[in-house]
């Protein structure tokens, strides 16, 4: 009813006209000082993510990137609102809540889709915002991305140079836009090179998952010699389960994980990543959010991309 009493979008203008003619019967007239509260800042910033929880509990490329968003936020007396959601859908009804009773001054969106329905109620809503993915056709809404496509054959190569022809990949979420990149670029990487066709495992960044994978891959026929993670936890679980089926790392099987956090540093071996720095990247997109909510023109921009830190789960194939 707010919305309507008060001129903002989201309502369509039958609604809206219902709404006004019974607060007119009513003689209901709005309060100079709510108003006045409800356009005052909320120094909040939203971020919703669409992920099991169980993944944010563990994964150490949420925890870093909102270390960087709180980072930045701080500098600014800004607090960070975070409430976990489990369907897109989902995701933008608490949008409009956060939104509407003036909760927030903007939100950072993360794991973009493929016609993302979030997209075009943001900007129904003319709420401020960020999105952490990309390149994309997001509208008016800016973006910041890295070049996935460019990682992920630097990966590729590397690993062929060392002389492995069976590069197998365990993948994130395949809902997300920049799985289907990481795929895209592996797959034409691979071909690129002329080895054999890529095999893909998909898993959800959980440890479970990624040794699960990892299991299903060595099992086959045609076992790679080399396996491509889509993030650290899967890879080590992958380590892992390597290890308890006898073979040896680097000898056997030749391990990169993607995103570079202490665990890769921790295990032996210590694990060969596709690195940059999270927490930075986090702290960029605060930056562009705060340029927003200050009405500020903010374009798109491309972040720094991982680039490859060899260690010793890499080696010659035996």
């Amino acid at each position: 009813m707010s919305y309507a009493l008060n001129g903002q979008p989201g309502v369509s203008d039958s609604t809206r006209e219902r709404i006004l003619a019974v607060a007119r019967d009513i003689g209901f007239s709005p309060s100079n000082a709510a108003r006045a509260l409800s356009r005052a800042s909320a120094n909040a910033v939203g971020l919703a993510p669409c992920r099991p929880a169980k993944i944010l509990g563990v994964e150490p490329w949420f925890m870093g990137l909102i270390s960087g968003f709180e980072q930045e936020l701080a500098s600014r007396s800004y607090a960070l609102t975070l409430q976990v959601v489990s369907t897109p859908e989902e995701e933008v009804e608490v949008y409009r809540r956060w939104w509407g009773e003036r909760r927030i001054d903007g939100v950072i969106l993360t794991d973009l889709r493929e016609d993302d329905v979030r997209i075009p109620v943001l900007q129904e809503l003319e709420l401020p915002a960020v999105i952490l993915g990309g390149p994309a056709d997001t509208g008016t809404i800016p973006q910041l991305w890295s070049d996935d496509t460019g990682s992920m054959t630097e990966a590729v190569r590397y690993l062929a140079a060392l002389g492995h022809r069976r590069i197998a990949r365990v993948s994130g979420l395949t809902s997300l836009l920049h799985t289907h990149e990481r795929t895209r670029a592996f797959v034409e990487a691979c071909r690129t090179l002329g080895l054999p066709d890529a095999v893909t495992a998909q898993a959800d960044y959980t440890g479970e998952e990624g040794g699960r994978a990892t299991r299903r891959l060595l099992i086959g026929t045609d076992r790679p010699t080399a396996i491509i993670y889509d993030n650290d936890v899967m890879a080590v679980a992958g380590l892992a389960a390597a290890q308890e089926m006898g073979l040896s790392v680097p000898a056997d099987l030749s391990i990169v994980a993607w995103d570079d956090s202490l665990l890769c540093s921790l295990v032996h071996p210590p694990l060969t990543t596709l690195s940059r720095d999270i927490p930075g990247y986090g702290a960029q997109a605060a930056r562009q959010l705060l340029k927003v909510i200050d009405g500020e023109k903010v374009d798109s921009a491309e972040g720094s991309a991982a680039h490859l830190t060899t260690r010793g789960s890499t080696a010659p194939p035996r």
